[in-house]
């Protein structure tokens, strides 16, 4: 089977979530992920090891200690051939790496760099649960279940690869692309803003035909928006009622 990305090469040396999760989905559309992790791993190990092996299946995981100069030439030589790199650290780290030249050293390759704030704030670091602390996808003091802003970065990070793969297509050279997680999880919040979701909101529990109920082992999650399904909810619910008195009904006439 043809992939949109076969003979693409991405050389990513995102760590934790936004990054390695783009990069799976670049390879599953057939890039092939070269993963540059330092000496000490990717923190994801430590944490969800299982969800790091899954996210880097079929890659090719090369350790190199940046601060080296033999490995930071051994990277050059990575770049040299690649068509993307995908970075996710402040950029003030990036450009003490040297890796803000790369557009000049290399001018067929294209760069996506995941950040967490953009403007004055760049250098702040964050993680998703920062993010979605400022844009009401919180309900605390419970924690997250989901990193939304992790993942709709990584969708974004996909997004850039394919712009900047496109971009040099037409142009003939490699481009730039920032994604800043901050405006993913402000992206995310619009559903809060504009009054969707939330407390008292018509998909935060003050529609009846969408909302969660308690039930004897657990909970029904009912989702019965459309007018038409609303009703067969509602006739069904009648018809259960009627079932039920009936039954209540026979038991007092045998008793």
């Amino acid at each position: 089977m043809t992939h949109i990305l076969d003979d693409v090469h991405i050389v990513t040396l995102a760590l934790n979530l936004p990054g390695p999760l783009a990069a799976q989905r670049l390879h599953q559309l057939g890039a092939r992920i070269t993963k540059v992790e330092p000496p000490a791993g990717d923190p994801l190990v430590a944490v969800a090891p299982n969800w790091h092996s899954e996210l880097t299946t079929c890659q090719d995981i090369t350790v190199l200690d940046l601060k080296n100069p033999d490995s930071r030439s051994r990277l050059d030589e990575m770049l040299n051939s690649a068509d993307l790199l995908m970075t996710a650290m402040r950029p003030s780290a990036t450009e003490r790496l040297g890796l803000t030249e790369t557009h000049s050293r290399f001018p067929h390759l294209g760069h996506i760099e995941i950040i967490g704030y953009d403007g004055t704030s760049e250098d702040v670091a964050g993680h998703d649960l920062n993010y979605q602390a400022a844009y009401g996808t919180l309900t605390p003091p419970l924690m997250p279940t989901v990193p939304i802003a992790d993942m709709l970065g990584a969708e974004r990070a996909v997004t850039a690869a394919v712009l900047l793969l496109l971009e040099r297509i037409a142009t003939g050279r490699g481009g730039y692309r920032r994604v800043v997680l901050d405006h993913a999880a402000q992206a995310a919040g619009a559903a809060v803003r504009h009054r969707l979701t939330g407390t008292g909101a018509p998909l935060g529990g003050a529609l009846p035909s969408y909302r969660i109920y308690r039930a004897a082992d657990g909970y029904v999650a009912l989702g019965a928006l459309e007018p038409r399904f609303a009703e067969r909810v509602a006739a069904l619910l009648v018809l259960q009622r009627q079932f039920v008195t009936e039954v209540v009904s026979m038991v007092i006439d045998l008793g």
